[in-house]
């Protein structure tokens, strides 16, 4: 017959999630929903920067112009519009997931 281990106690007796107010679930949904921002948030400079090398890698196999240097400046300039476009839907996004967080927070320790 196998034997069953108790669970784990802290110093009072009580196990990690009872003295914390969190279980794993909340725990995994809060680590998924900060994975999720966090792509969101770099999605639109990523996306940029990837057609922009895209854009000159095609451009110099096609004139057989062999510069290492020619795709930075680009990248730089796009990176930089895409940032000035969707800077303020990031920052609102940030909020927005900060705030909801700061209004779960009595819950999850609750």
């Amino acid at each position: 017959m196998a034997t069953v281990a108790p669970p784990v106690r802290t110093r009072r007796g009580l196990k990690f999630s009872e003295v914390m107010g969190m279980t794993d679930t909340q725990i995994v949904e809060l680590g998924l929903q900060a994975m999720t921002i966090a792509a969101k948030m770099c999605a639109p400079v990523l996306l940029t920067a990837l057609i922009i090398g895209f854009a000159i890698s095609l451009f110099q196999s096609v004139t057989q112009i062999q510069e290492a240097t020619l795709s930075f400046v680009p990248k730089a300039i796009g990176v930089g519009v895409a940032i000035l476009f969707s800077g303020n839907w990031m920052l609102h996004e940030m909020v927005t997931f900060t705030q909801q967080l700061f209004e779960k927070l009595p819950t999850l320790l609750g």
